[in-house]
């Protein structure tokens, strides 16, 4: 017996986070389902490189991309760091109102700092990030950081420790909704 061919179509696919629609390609529209999408912020940003990933949900016969990641690209960050500086990174899990949520914030100091400096700051950070999240949704934290409404705030409490030349979130990852 002749099986009929079947033709791979393109989907639209909104990514309500960032206001833009792309497609993808499949049979049908169901089997784009738990699919995963990456999509570089880099030009929407005037040149911070943030890689976002989104994973594909159906909802009422549309596909919709909810964000699961996000990653500041590393050349961006190594571009950042100067001679005579100190660099701070850090690494939690936090629960947000509906999901566990993994952050690594990212510091750059203006020039050299002890030891105690950098703790201070790695401490102060996560008190005030565990702080800040608490009370928000996964979505409602993922474009905070796409709009640097968590940053800016950062580093002016981090600056009554030590001025910093950065303050940025590298991960924001949803690990369990």
């Amino acid at each position: 017996m002749a099986q009929t061919k079947k033709k791979k179509r393109f989907f639209d696919v909104e990514m309500p986070i960032i206001s833009k629609q792309t497609q993808l390609q499949a049979y049908e529209l169901p089997e784009l389902e738990n699919r995963f999408i990456k999509y570089d912020l880099t030009r929407m940003l005037k040149g911070k490189s943030i890689l976002l990933t989104l994973k594909i949900g159906i909802q009422d016969g549309k596909a919709v991309g909810v964000p699961r990641k996000i990653v500041l690209m590393p050349y961006f960050l190594r571009r950042m760091i100067r001679k005579g500086t100190n660099y701070v990174e850090d690494s939690f899990s936090a629960t947000c109102k509906d999901a566990q949520i993994r952050i690594k914030p990212f510091l750059i100091t203006r020039r050299k700092v002890s030891r105690a400096i950098r703790k201070a700051l790695r401490n102060k950070a996560r008190e005030e990030l565990l702080n800040y999240v608490k009370d928000k949704t996964s979505e409602e934290l993922f474009d905070e950081v796409i709009k640097n409404q968590v940053q800016r705030p950062l580093s002016l409490k981090l600056k009554k420790i030590y001025p910093l030349a950065l303050c940025e979130i590298r991960v924001l990852e949803v690990k369990a909704k």
